[in-house]
């Protein structure tokens, strides 16, 4: 009944940019057209433990974030490789967690290249973190990150609010 006219359930999408040293997290909802807060953050892991133990506090923080959140969707940032390739790799495994964790609680989970966030969230592709932070305080005047990764994960989750409809579209058409 309320889809047939035009009012649906909020949906709530959780942003992740993927760290070994800190996971950014944040979550939007979306009502129609109007975009909200509901909160973000990061998991930190310690330099000093063992990749499987970072691994495993990136999994076990982001279950918290869905078991108080509960997201619809979410949405991880592509993993760009640069010139460290043990850096890369090991982004690579903290970039698995992320994508796993909310895949295994149902959450179907959307990839976006680091370009095409910053394009969608400042206008270019090559837009700086300060440039993405402002942003993200004019789209979501609630909205207070307390790092540059908190800030990045609600850009991933407004990227994924503007591109979601594409995504369905094309996994109805395919």
């Amino acid at each position: 009944m309320l889809e047939r006219i035009g009012m649906t359930r909020p949906i709530r999408i959780l942003g992740i940019d993927p760290g070994l040293r800190r996971t950014g997290w944040g979550i939007v909802e979306i009502a129609g057209n109007r975009l909200g807060f509901l909160g973000c953050g990061s998991v930190m892991t310690n330099d000093r433990d063992a990749l499987s133990a970072r691994l495993l506090a990136i999994h076990d923080g982001l279950m918290r974030i869905l078991d108080d959140f509960r997201p619809d969707e979410a949405a991880v940032e592509a993993t760009f490789v640069n010139k460290d390739a043990k850096a890369t790799l090991k982004l690579g495994q903290a970039r698995g967690v992320a994508m796993v964790v909310p895949a295994k609680a149902g959450v179907p989970v959307a990839e976006y290249a680091p370009n095409l966030v910053k394009k969608s969230i400042v206008g270019a592709g090559h837009g700086d973190k300060a440039q993405v932070r402002m942003m993200i305080g004019v789209l979501l005047p609630k909205a207070d990150p307390a790092s540059d990764d908190a800030a990045d994960a609600l850009a991933i989750a407004v990227t994924h609010a503007h591109h979601r409809q594409s995504i369905i579209l094309k996994v109805a058409a395919g």
